[in-house]
């Protein structure tokens, strides 16, 4: 199966999984933006989940649960970035933003909802003993909080203040907890279920996360809003320093295709069985949104 197709195939599954959560919940606003919130997207995060569970022979069924658990988790962090108090945003995905679309409370209360059903799905026996599900429970917890992407943000609000513009060094080590974090733990996911050692992937991970960031800064400078659905430029226009800011376009362009070469060369264990992950890291840099 081709990367746009296993992608396609895992963001349907997700979907559905999703659904089924919010399926039975009060008809309320709050519900009715955590199901708005969750729509859409690449899925990468969750797909990361089910294709890394399948290098070991795992049907999507037994991972299902954990690749909709970090989509909700993603969905709630976006929702709350957005927001006035922290990014500022009204456009998302080529849509108003949860806060324009309702209002800033229910934006709030839905990241909240979204973020505990996250760790709600986590808890499926399908996933494995309680031993397995203790595992990821508390690695979604460490890569989303003060030592993960909350650390992250709090670092990138803070960049807006700053002096002096952040070093190199203190830009990557603020990507790997706002961005990489997430996508640790999904690359991750698959090898705890099954039981095997995530070592490698999550070396694979830690470059695919810092080239994904990359990417993201060089889309922020040259890309189209039209299709990357978000307002662009935002980190210029706040003075912030970027990869691209600090390393040029060239340059930055050049250091995500060696990250990806070197996520490529982390997933050598697994031969062919890892060619869509490969096909996954090159998404990556060449994606257009």
């Amino acid at each position: 199966m081709s990367f746009p197709a296993a992608l396609a195939q895992a963001g349907g599954l997700i979907q559905a999984r999703l659904d089924l959560a919010l399926a039975d919940r009060a008809d309320v606003p709050v519900v009715h933006a955590m199901r708005y919130a969750v729509a859409g997207g690449k899925r990468l995060r969750g797909f990361l989940v089910l294709e890394t569970a399948a290098l070991f022979g795992l049907p999507p069924a037994r991972a299902i649960s954990a690749a909709a658990a970090v989509e909700c988790l993603h969905a709630y962090s976006l929702v709350h970035d957005d927001l006035p108090c922290m990014d500022d945003d009204d456009l998302r995905r080529g849509q108003p933003t949860v806060h324009v679309k309702w209002d800033e409370a229910t934006a709030v209360l839905a990241g909240d909802a979204l973020q505990t059903l996250a760790f709600e799905l986590l808890c499926d026996p399908v996933l494995g003993e309680a031993e397995t599900r203790i595992a990821l429970l508390r690695g979604l917890a460490v890569a989303s909080g003060a030592e993960g992407m909350v650390l992250g943000q709090a670092l990138d609000i803070a960049a807006e203040t700053a002096v002096m513009p952040l070093t190199l060094d203190q830009i990557t080590r603020l990507q790997a907890g706002k961005t990489g974090a997430l996508i640790r733990w999904s690359a991750e996911a698959g090898a705890v279920i099954a039981g095997a050692d995530p070592a490698p992937l999550r070396a694979y991970a830690t470059a695919l996360g810092l080239a994904f960031q990359i990417a993201d800064d060089i889309l922020d400078e040259t890309g189209d809003e039209a299709q990357t659905g978000k307002r662009l430029h935002k980190d210029a226009e706040a003075g912030k320093a970027t990869f691209v800011s600090l390393l040029g376009l060239e340059e930055a362009r050049a250091q995500a295709r060696a990250l990806v070469a070197e996520a490529e060369g982390h997933l050598a264990p697994y031969g062919d069985r890892a060619q869509i992950l490969i096909d996954a890291a090159r998404f990556v840099i060449a994606r257009d949104s």
